[in-house]
Parts: structure tokens; C-alpha cells; sequence
């Protein structure tokens, strides 16, 4: 079983950064990527990054490349291990619930969910 745990989330000026945490416990051995989405009030959700557990490639969307980084802590067996996401000169449009999901090792989209955490940005 796969148990996510997201936090870091807040109210922030535009321009402000914040960093959003998951915790991630049980098999993580069987993880395949995890990632962070976001979903905006009446809008679809989104991919924002995502991070290959095995050899940590990284990957984002073009509205926040380079000013968001995803890392991860360096994986271990049968402990929690944590990824996090930086925002850095955030926009209001940043502003989202942001959920992080992972991708076991044989599944074919994100498959495991946190409960997500609000993320707010004012002008």
C-alpha cells in the first residue's frame, strides 16, 4: 500500500515562492514517477512536474518551467521518502490545489493520489 502525505501549501503574494512537500510511505520500490498536478476551481486538472524515481529525470509544463523544481530525497527502502516541489515568482494563475500522485512500475498513468493542499497567490 502506497500512502501520500502533501503539505506546504499557503497564501503567498505574487513574486513569493513556496515549497510543497509529499510524504511518501509504504512500497516505494514500486514507484515508477511521482508527480504534482494542480486543479484551479472550475478547470480541468493539470500536470505541472514529475520526477522518474529511478535515476530522477525531471519534467514540467511550459507555464512553469524554470521557475518550479521538483526534487526528490534520495530513495531508500522501507522508510517515508519526500519529493518536493519549489515555486519560485509565483502568479495568481499559479494558484491551484496541488496534488501529488505516483506512478507505480507497471501502471499506465498516476495511479496513488494525496488528499492535495491549497496553494493561493494575490496580487
Amino acid at each position: 500500500q502506497v500512502n501520500l502525505v502533501e503539505s506546504g501549501g499557503g497564501l503567498v503574494q505574487a513574486g513569493g515562492s513556496l515549497r510543497l512537500s509529499c510524504e511518501a510511505s509504504g512500497r516505494t520500490f514500486s514507484y515508477y514517477a511521482m508527480g504534482w498536478f494542480r486543479q484551479a476551481p472550475g478547470q480541468e486538472r493539470e500536470f505541472v512536474s514529475s520526477i522518474r524515481w529511478s535515476g530522477g529525470t525531471t519534467y514540467y509544463a511550459d507555464s512553469v518551467r524554470g521557475r518550479f523544481t521538483i526534487s526528490r530525497d534520495i530513495p531508500r527502502a522501507n522508510i517515508r521518502n519526500t519529493v518536493y516541489l519549489q515555486m519560485n515568482n509565483l502568479k495568481v494563475e499559479d494558484a491551484a490545489v496541488y496534488y501529488c500522485a505516483v506512478q507505480r512500475v507497471g501502471a499506465q498513468t498516476y495511479d496513488v493520489w494525496g488528499q492535495g493542499t491549497q496553494v493561493t497567490v494575490f496580487s
